[in-house]
């Protein structure tokens, strides 16, 4: 008998009785609950480690918690990688930095839910660029954190743009793109030194102009027609496999064949891989829901979403969040009918809204983004404040990576992911002063031994030396 290793829910007892006793197979503990293990989140294991750090009391300043509020002259403590408390009348024990940060804005870290550093890296060439398996309108076998280079320089950049987190997704290209990736924007020596710890998977879908594009004239798909059927003959395909490792983890028997393609379907249909689904169009998106009613699981988040605002209401009534820019639109036509008020009406209409970047440059300056949004549904004629705005940016995207238990907002106990800004974030001349991950300081805009060099940057000239 196969010792199988994909019972991520077998009882320990349950196991062990199977050991003890040889004529017993791996399924005939009678254990209903045991589930088989689709995520895989045992192999590639996160290696990350937080620094030890000192606690940390930042004072005097105007604090967004993420969560809707604001409160100022108040000081936020840091310890043990936690936050402690948020108040007024903290104190500090011995060997407590304190930071004053009168005139500044203390806020969670921001975290970025659709990007590509690492899998595109810095500098572009071509032998580096590994984001997107255009070999199969199906790769959902590929894990894009195989490809992530974990020198890339884009990764400093965005830590001093006040990142804290970040989604690294495949490229969309296929209907299925692969799984996506949870890191922290520190340099690594390998890329599982970065991955959030627990994170889930994502699953990349793609709807649209792309899949046919890239595949109509290699076998297709090259209508979205194609596209659907192709989406569908891979969910029936996944039932079946999840199925039989379901029955499998719950009767035993001979260990069924593993395909990595499957696996990762089969981990969206049992709930524990999230689907992060590129789609521009209000009626795909409104197809792709129903798709996902007839496969029964969940669609996490469309990104892009350039016409979101007009299905919000469907897709707040689905649980289903909106990725979006601020006013990127109409470079291609599933594009063009934009709104800049996309990200406020899908906010009002009570979806979770989200502001990404989808792009290197981009997301150093998301703040700025979620104020253009803001600004656009303020000049709709709806009431958004900088408070509420700032859910865009943090705690939303924590939920929608299913984090927000332990990051996205200024609540004792959760992840100490702070970041204290010059100024109001919203203003185009405040820049992030420094940025805690874990309550360790990972940027510090006044100090370069508190700023990260990737290996790329390593002796390489300063500007003024090369001119």
């Amino acid at each position: 008998m196969k010792v199988s290793t994909l019972f991520l829910a077998i009882a320990a007892a349950a196991s062990i009785t199977a050991c003890d006793n040889a004529s017993q197979t791996a399924g005939s503990t009678g254990d209903s609950q045991a589930k088989a293990d689709f995520a895989r989140l045992d192999a590639f294991p996160s290696q990350y480690v937080a620094p030890e750090s000192a606690p940390v009391l930042i004072t005097n300043a105007t604090v967004l918690d993420g969560l809707g509020g604001l409160s100022e002259d108040t000081s936020v403590l840091l310890s043990n990688g936690k936050i402690v408390a948020i108040g007024t009348d903290l104190t500090a024990d011995e060997g407590t930095q304190i930071i004053n940060a009168e005139g500044r804005w203390v806020t969670p870290g921001i975290i970025d839910v659709h990007s590509h550093l690492g899998n595109y890296p810095a500098p572009s060439v071509d032998s580096s660029q590994d984001g997107n398996e255009m070999t199969s309108p199906n790769t959902a076998g590929v894990w894009t954190e195989h490809s992530v280079h974990p020198q890339d320089p884009g990764f400093t950049r965005a830590i001093a743009g006040g990142v804290t987190a970040l989604q690294i997704l495949p490229g969309s290209a296929n209907l299925f793109g692969g799984r996506s990736v949870v890191l922290k924007p520190i340099i690594g020596r390998n890329v599982m030194e970065m991955k959030f710890p627990d994170a889930p998977y994502g699953l990349k879908m793609a709807c649209g102009e792309n899949p046919k594009r890239v595949y109509g004239n290699r076998g297709g798909p090259m209508t979205r027609m194609g596209n659907v059927e192709g989406y569908r003959n891979a969910w029936l395909a996944a039932q079946d496999y999840k199925a039989t490792w379901d029955d499998y983890a719950a009767n035993g028997g001979d260990e069924p064949s593993r395909d990595l393609q499957l696996e990762t379907l089969a981990g969206v249909l049992a709930g524990d891989i999230r689907i992060h689904n590129h789609c521009y169009t209000a009626e795909e998106m409104s197809i792709m829901i129903d798709l996902s009613k007839e496969f029964d699981y969940q669609i996490t988040a469309f990104h892009h979403g350039v016409e979101a605002y007009k299905i919000a209401d469907l897709l707040a009534e689905n649980n289903i969040a909106g990725a979006l820019w601020a006013d990127w639109w109409g470079f291609k036509m599933e594009a063009y009918d934009a709104s800049l008020s996309n990200i406020a009406l899908m906010d009002k209409a009570g979806a979770d809204a989200i502001v990404h970047s989808d792009d290197d440059m981009g997301i150093q300056r998301l703040n700025h983004e979620a104020a253009k949004a803001m600004a656009a549904g303020n000049r709709h004629g709806m009431d958004i404040s900088i408070e509420h705005a700032w859910r865009w940016l943090s705690y939303n995207p924590a939920k929608s990576l299913g984090l927000e238990q332990v990051t996205g907002s200024l609540e004792a106990g959760k992840n100490a992911d702070v970041v204290i800004w010059s100024g109001n974030p919203f203003s185009v001349y405040t820049l992030a002063d420094q940025v805690f991950i874990d309550g360790a300081m990972r940027y510090d805009r006044f100090d370069e031994a508190n700023q990260q060099t990737a290996d790329f940057e390593v002796a390489q000239p300063a500007l003024e030396d090369a001119q």
